[in-house]
């Protein structure tokens, strides 16, 4: 593991080299020579105005939750058509949905399929940083949620909201590694939303994680650990970030190896070309107690709720320990989605986790040797490889 000490030495030495690397950017730009001018385009727009730019149909919503939470969301609009949610991962939004283009990304494939897609946003993050009495920049209190409450509080209030727009009585799931913890958490919690569900799509599912292998673990323990409570709000979306990390090839290579390093390393399939359309996007903000609360996980071997300490614990659920997620109650229908070289969800933790679902109706381990944990959502063959297979799949299942 990496020291405090370390890590504190080390931050000075990157900030100096963020610092120069910055002042790069005044004597040129090496991503404008360097990558198509579309895929520059597409790393400064939202997500509407992407949706918009492609040519199709795009609404905002706004849904607040019962503990005042003003969460965003995007939908391409199907009236009368069977709708889809689609929940993104950490330090994710609902851009990861759309960003590969109308020809790779899963949620414009399900559109022209004939769904009504809705895409949803955790509290925290881009398009989330909304409250009824507080400021994120200035209230602390804001920043006080783990994924936990995005499971309690912002999937019942989309889902729920998506429900009274359509006229359904289900939707259809997708969920990107925290998008599928928080459903976890929202259907062991409370059992009655799996009877508002068709089938819960698991892509990278995360829940056990024991087996995480992402050689940067070390770093993100100690960051975390000295950082709070000082920081809350983690890698917010920030221009700086992007074209500092397209600056120069060297920097490129750095950005794209720590992605790697994250994720697991998956050369053949990346889609390098789009790189700066991705960390335009990616990272778009959390707050750190949700890493924390993932870190927690690692260390105990359980799938439970967060650690505050005994004595904590003790107000808060009557023992000293927190208690684990009851997954035996999620009785919907559920696909599990993974790969071989995903360092955050791995396979003998997926394969565990489908032992305690009782209604696994797909279990899908892609048998490619390198896919990541973000392969099934932008990798280059992932429609032909992943997206057709899970609309072969959803539309088994009624919306009655």
């Amino acid at each position: 593991m990496w020291s405090e000490n370390w890590w504190w030495n080390n931050s000075k030495v990157f900030a100096v080299l963020l610092g120069f690397l910055s002042l790069k950017l005044v004597h040129g730009s090496y991503v404008e020579t360097h990558y198509p001018k579309s895929v520059i385009e597409d790393a400064n727009l939202d997500a509407a105005q992407l949706l918009k730019k492609y040519h199709y149909p795009v609404e905002k919503h706004f849904v607040t939750t019962k503990d005042n939470y003003i969460l965003g969301m995007h939908r391409l609009p199907r009236p009368g058509a069977p709708p889809i949610f689609m929940m993104h991962g950490l330090l994710d939004s609902s851009a990861t949905w759309i960003i590969m283009g109308p020809q790779n990304a899963p949620a414009y494939y399900f559109f022209d399929n004939g769904y009504d897609v809705w895409l949803g946003n955790a509290r925290g993050n881009r398009y989330s940083r909304n409250h009824t009495t507080m400021d994120p920049d200035s209230d602390p209190e804001f920043w006080t949620f783990s994924w936990h409450e995005i499971g309690i509080h912002d999937l019942p209030a989309m889902i729920d909201y998506i429900l009274q727009q359509t006229g359904f009585k289900k939707i259809g799931y997708f969920g990107h590694s925290q998008g599928t913890t928080t459903f976890w958490v929202l259907a062991s919690m409370h059992p009655e939303y799996n009877e508002k569900i068709t089938m819960m799509h698991a892509l990278a599912p995360v829940a056990f994680m024991r087996h995480v292998k992402a050689p940067l673990l070390g770093y993100a323990r100690s960051f975390v650990k000295m950082s709070e409570p000082r920081i809350r709000e983690f890698m917010p979306r920030k221009e700086m970030l992007w074209r500092t990390c397209l600056a120069s090839p060297i920097t490129e290579g750095t950005c794209l190896e720590t992605y790697y390093q994250v994720v697991g390393k998956d050369v053949e399939t990346t889609n390098t070309t789009m790189f700066p359309t991705i960390v335009g996007h990616f990272p778009a903000g959390c707050n750190l107690k949700q890493i924390s609360h993932y870190m927690q996980l690692i260390d105990s071997d359980r799938f439970c709720q967060f650690d505050y300490g005994a004595k904590e614990n003790m107000k808060r659920y009557g023992k000293s320990t927190p208690p684990d997620y009851p997954l035996e109650k999620i009785t919907a229908n559920v696909g599990l989605y993974y790969t071989l070289n995903d360092y955050l969800s791995s396979e003998v933790d997926v394969k565990r986790l489908a032992k305690i679902l009782p209604n696994v109706v797909e279990d899908s381990l892609y048998p490619h040797k390198k896919w990541n944990h973000m392969t099934m959502l932008w990798g280059i063959n992932a429609r032909e490889m992943a997206h057709k297979r899970m609309l072969e799949i959803m539309k088994n299942y009624s919306y009655e």
